[in-house]
């Protein structure tokens, strides 16, 4: 049974991957405007019905990449290490994915100039990233309560609590300004037409946004 439905997400996962990769090369080829749902049907290899079983318009398909890293990047930050403070633990995921992946490739750069041109697209993205700091403030969040779960359980209750008192930044501000760092690097990437690494323009922006105000 459990190979049976691992083989059946699998076939999933590579359709959704077809589709989205269909509805980007027609995007490209012929204009968002131009292409129909139907039509990414047919490059897919799927039905239309089939279509609407994965995905509710064309705006979903082509973002499919993005959410899937963007997905990948919460569970990046549940993972890092105890004892990283949130900043830390968002930048440690941020190199953890782009080690592994080798870093953003020309498909998203292509999604990102595609959604800097069509408001249907960048409202889709913009949403997205609501949901995402969403997810990303509940996985800080979870991270520090289970830091203070531990302090607590070696017997730390009535020790140092300074992260809680001291005005520290939270989870809320932390995320909105990894994210405000993420999408100007994007714009920097995009206004260079890739002439420079998107890690090298995200390194920039994340320690700018570090720094204190004047």
């Amino acid at each position: 049974m459990d190979s049976t439905a691992g083989l059946r997400e699998r076939k999933k996962a590579e359709t959704r991957q077809a589709v989205h990769e269909a509805a980007l090369r027609l995007a490209i080829e012929h204009g968002l405007d131009n292409v129909t749902v139907e039509a990414i049907a047919d490059a897919a290899n799927i039905s239309r019905r089939t279509f609407s079983n994965y995905f509710d318009g064309k705006e979903a398909a082509l973002l499919y990449g993005d959410e899937q890293l963007l997905g990948t990047l919460v569970r990046r930050v549940r993972e890092q290490p105890a004892g990283l403070s949130a900043w830390q633990a968002l930048r440690g995921a941020l190199e953890s994915l782009y080690s592994e992946s080798g870093g953003p490739d020309r498909e998203y750069h292509l999604r990102a100039r595609l959604a800097m041109r069509h408001p249907s697209l960048l409202a889709r993205q913009l949403a997205g990233r609501v949901r995402l700091e969403r997810e990303l403030c509940q996985a800080l969040a979870g991270r520090e309560q289970r830091g203070l779960a531990g302090r607590d359980q070696r017997g730390d209750q009535h020790g140092d609590r300074r992260g809680d008192q001291r005005g520290d930044v939270g989870p809320e501000m932390v995320t909105a300004a990894f994210l405000t760092a993420l999408r100007v690097a994007a714009h920097w990437w995009c206004a260079e037409n890739e002439t420079l690494m998107l890690n090298e323009l995200t390194t920039r922006a994340l320690d700018q946004i570090a720094q204190p105000f004047a």
